[in-house]
């Protein structure tokens, strides 16, 4: 695909678990080791050539977007994209930001699909989705893993990781052909937890209206599973740091052992 690949970061969420942190600060914009949950995902993002970056927001998201408008901020990352890999022309571009303001527009959070088809007008065929309140310092975001999935034909690539202690049953099962796998209750087939970061095909989202005009509130997981159903997602398992920050304690154990 010629046009470059952008990215969406998910930042709308209320971050109830997180409260009374969350009160005052959105979720994403919570530090750790010394910066925002969210400048860890853009820092990594550019340095893999993403430069064209795409975040919803709700809950306190003029916090979000005001904080990359600073200038220190975006000199930073621009430094990282021009020192970090390239676009799909074989460019290292400027940082470009757009938002999908949700909670402007409706009043909230319109949950994972129906907040990535509301941005859809804002990205391409093929696209990065991850939330911004989980830390995974060492992921790479390459140019090659767009490449493979771009040749598979799937619908989407997910990142699966081993199943933390607060979701002990994990979320989906992972074929030795690199299919995910939307076990029933009853398989003892070892599954599962989706690190909330995957490749995605706009095609995924067809069963919600193009750019959800009306503000449709609607869960990732039943499209997912339907397409594990006709074998179109794949996945492949991610063994490096991931840390889902959804709670205090989570939070200050990562700022307690860096």
């Amino acid at each position: 695909m010629s046009a470059p690949i952008k990215a969406m970061i998910l930042a709308a969420g209320r971050g109830e678990r997180m409260r009374p942190l969350t009160d005052a600060t959105p979720k994403p914009l919570l530090s750790v080791r010394g910066q925002p949950l969210i400048e860890w995902h853009a820092q990594a993002l550019v340095r893999g050539g993403f430069t064209e970056l795409v975040i919803n927001t709700a809950w306190l998201g003029e916090q979000i977007a005001g904080h990359f408008e600073r200038q220190p901020r975006l000199d930073k990352l621009n430094a990282a994209a021009s020192q970090g890999g390239l676009d799909a022309q074989g460019q290292a571009g400027p940082l470009s930001i757009a938002y999908s303001h949700e909670g402007v527009d409706f009043g909230g959070a319109l949950e994972t699909a129906g907040g990535i088809a509301r941005a859809l007008p804002l990205l391409g065929e093929v696209f990065w989705v991850l939330a911004g309140d989980v830390f995974v310092p060492g992921f790479a975001f390459s140019q090659a893993a767009v490449s493979r999935f771009i040749d598979s034909g799937k619908l989407a690539h997910l990142w699966l990781v081993p199943n933390p202690a607060h979701n002990p049953n994990g979320d989906f099962g992972l074929g030795e052909n690199g299919l995910a796998l939307n076990l029933p209750p009853d398989d003892n087939t070892p599954r599962y937890t989706y690190s909330t970061i995957g490749l995605y095909r706009r095609a995924l989202f067809d069963a919600l209206p193009f750019g959800n005009p009306n503000g449709l509130a609607a869960p990732l997981a039943p499209l997912l599973r339907a397409a594990m159903d006709r074998q179109q997602i794949s996945a492949e398992l991610y063994n490096g740091a991931w840390t889902d920050v959804g709670t205090p304690a989570r939070l200050a154990e990562l700022n307690q052992n860096p």
